[in-house]
């Protein structure tokens, strides 16, 4: 098989290190013309200068991609300089881990911004010129795990992941009709911003190294590919040599009341057949020890 994305161009936000890096540069190496965003302008040319070092394609749009105004310009660039767009890869982000207690307005704020509005504009923008154009496009959303299980310290974070999953299944749900797809994916690395939630992650005595961000990205580069064209409104976890899906929240226990409304206190008899057949516990747990791989005991 020759390269899933020779002849298309993609945008990547965040794409200065880390998964972004990786997937600005796994994306190249299929064949795409990449349009960088990153916030911090060195920091993203230094990915372009690598990539065309290589033989590639890639201009780079520095800027807060929360702002319309970057959103919109990453599209007008792909457009403007590579004359077409195929597919858009959000992953930029931040953390400001903190307990809700303590946590600032500004520390909300600051991550709810750039994950959620940062996923908006992009999005907007390029589904707004695939919709016009009447061409197919190819979304990767960057959700985590710990939106859709929930972890400590991360109320914001969290939120903004979780909302993301959300995003992108109602994105692809709007725009299947015009032929876009929209996935999510939930990845697991060692990046600047992991350590400052797990600390140093160990590298392991394995040739392979496991928590590579580099190796989130040939299955995004997969998603952006024609090859995914049937697959959308989907969330993954991806991390080493692993690719998880997650099934959407399922019901799976219901309590009824023979066509008649609840008195409160029936609950207090009735509500534990819920926990009972559903198989779960009622007290909170720490949903992050129920991760098939985690970072604390794998190397």
């Amino acid at each position: 098989m020759g390269l899933l994305l020779a002849d298309k161009v993609a945008i990547v936000t965040g794409a200065g290190r880390g998964l972004g890096r990786g997937e600005a540069l796994e994306l190249a190496r299929q064949g795409a013309a990449v349009v960088l965003n990153e916030y911090e302008e060195p920091t993203g040319q230094a990915v372009v200068d690598e990539i065309t070092a290589a033989g590639g394609q890639a201009v780079l749009v520095a800027g807060d991609v929360s702002e319309v105004e970057v959103g919109d310009r990453l599209v007008e660039t792909a457009l403007r300089e590579f004359g077409q767009l195929d597919a858009l890869v959000n992953n930029a982000g931040i953390l400001r881990d903190r307990t809700v207690v303590k946590m600032t307005p500004e520390e909300w704020d600051a991550v709810i911004k750039v994950h959620l509005r940062g996923h908006y504009t992009t999005t907007h923008a390029a589904c707004g010129h695939w919709k016009d154009s009447k061409r197919p496009g190819a979304i990767v959303h960057t959700a985590s795990t710990s939106g859709i299980l929930g972890n400590f310290g991360q109320a914001n974070y969290g939120a903004a992941k979780a909302g993301i999953a959300a995003f992108s299944t109602i994105v692809a749900q709007e725009m299947a009709k015009y032929g876009v797809r929209s996935n999510a994916i939930a990845p697991a690395a060692r990046t600047a911003m992991t350590e400052s939630a797990y600390g140093q992650i160990p590298l392991g005595d394995s040739d392979f190294d496991f928590w590579h961000p580099d190796n989130v990205a040939p299955f995004v580069a997969f998603l952006c590919s024609e090859e995914a064209a049937h697959i959308s409104g989907k969330v993954f976890g991806v991390q080493g040599d692993t690719v998880e899906i997650y099934q959407p929240f399922t019901s799976v226990a219901v309590i009824e009341n023979d066509g008649k409304r609840w008195e409160s206190s029936q609950f207090v008899e009735r509500v534990g057949e819920l926990f009972e057949a559903g198989g779960i516990v009622p007290q909170a747990e720490f949903m992050m020890t129920k991760l098939r791989y985690t970072m604390a005991d794998r190397g």
